[in-house]
């Protein structure tokens, strides 16, 4: 049994990510929220899969993630709803070297 080799990309450096916030980043045409929380980097699928709405642009706190167009909660650790643990978001690995934060999709 082979494994793919984990390839990391910058998508970001330290300073451009604010604390309790995130920004739209892309890694292999995947549109991905770059979030920082409590000093850790989370990276997370940037699409609410209820109406679409942008993850990147929701309330951060607690390790969690909140749309703002219908409140629903996600886990940055996990990817999972908080309402239904049964629906998740897409959640990657995160590396700093460097000033360089960088995110693997496979």
């Amino acid at each position: 049994m082979s494994t793919v080799p984990t390839r990391f990309q910058t998508v970001a450096r330290i300073g451009d990510v604010t604390e309790g916030a995130g920004i739209p980043v892309e890694v292999e045409g995947r549109a991905i929220a770059l979030i920082m929380d409590n000093g850790q980097y989370y990276a997370i699928d940037d699409h609410c899969p209820h109406q679409g709405a942008p993850l990147c642009d929701g309330m951060v706190g607690e390790k969690t993630v909140t749309c703002t167009w219908h409140g629903w909660r996600f886990s940055l650790e996990d990817g999972r709803w908080l309402d239904s643990p049964r629906i998740r978001i897409g959640t990657y690995p995160v590396r700093v070297e460097g000033d360089e934060i960088q995110v693997a999709v496979n």
